[in-house]
């Protein structure tokens, strides 16, 4: 023997080609997951969920629970955790599917509420910014307004509530923007219909001011100074502290005119609901 030690290059291709026999050794041996316990398949999905970075990665776990260990506890717990990891990879359509197969499968469960809650935060979860189409939005407020009303002493009402005037919110700030967008290229029919929108269907969101501002700057455009005085005359009743209330009663007193309820229109009516209270 010469009695020369290997060289570096000799080493470090020796222990690739063990790591690389122990990965396939270590597959080799691996037992096939019907060969483990519901249980031990379910937690292994678990961790998987909790400490993997791809929580889709679970799904192999609690799919195989269901398919091979059907209609038992952990079956059933299996699927509802599908519908989670599938909602945390945002595979929203995949978690709906999951959770109505749950709700199918076992309306009366204790886990029940928990996934129409879900299903409600997959739509939730889409909606997009306000410039975007809000399709989606409609969908996420009859899914919320499912939970509140089937379900109104679980713990996922309350956040139901939230996320429901949240999108509500959304929608009202979506015709606002719209209506901006008309009332600055002097488009005012357009804009009026757009903002009487918020009025009349989204009067407990946060635009309901701007919108009644807007209308009096478009009815004083038009020369409608009937429209403009009522509609500044709501907005001085039930927003006189707001920015938007000074802004009108300027506009409004630049014209010689009040913030004052007058003629027969649609905000006359609005105005005997806000105002009055007369609903009928």
């Amino acid at each position: 023997m010469s009695g020369r030690r290997p060289g570096a290059g000799f080493l470090r291709t020796a222990v690739l080609v063990a790591m690389v026999a122990g990965c396939a050794g270590g597959k080799a041996n691996e037992r096939p997951l019907d060969s483990y316990t519901a249980e031990e398949i379910y937690k292994k999905g678990e961790l998987e969920l909790e400490t993997s970075k791809r929580p889709k990665d679970s799904l192999v776990y609690f799919q195989e629970v269901e398919r091979l260990y059907p209609y038992t506890e952990y079956a059933k717990r299996a699927l509802i955790m599908q519908a989670y990891a599938h909602h945390r990879a945002k595979e929203y359509p995949e978690a709906r599917d999951a959770a109505q197969r749950y709700l199918d499968f076992y309306p009366g469960d204790d886990d029940a509420p928990y996934a129409l809650y879900l299903m409600a935060l997959s739509y939730y979860d889409q909606i997009d910014d306000v410039g975007r189409d809000q399709g989606i939005t409609f969908q996420a407020l009859q899914s919320m307004r499912d939970v509140i009303e089937t379900y109104p002493d679980s713990e996922y009402a309350r956040s139901a509530m939230l996320k429901f005037d949240l999108a509500f919110d959304q929608l009202a700030a979506k015709e606002m923007e719209v209506g901006r967008y008309y009332l600055k290229r002097g488009h005012y029919t357009a804009a009026i219909n757009r903002f009487r929108v918020v009025v009349q269907d989204f009067q407990t969101t946060s635009h309901t001011a701007e919108a009644l501002h807007r209308l009096v700057e478009c009815y004083l455009a038009l020369g409608l100074t009937d429209e403009a005085q009522t509609a500044g005359a709501i907005l001085g009743y039930n927003y006189q502290s707001s920015p938007f209330y000074d802004d009108s009663f300027r506009l409004l007193k630049g014209k010689g005119l009040s913030p004052e309820a007058k003629g027969e229109g649609w905000l006359r009516a609005i105005y005997r609901q806000m105002v009055k209270g007369e609903w009928l």
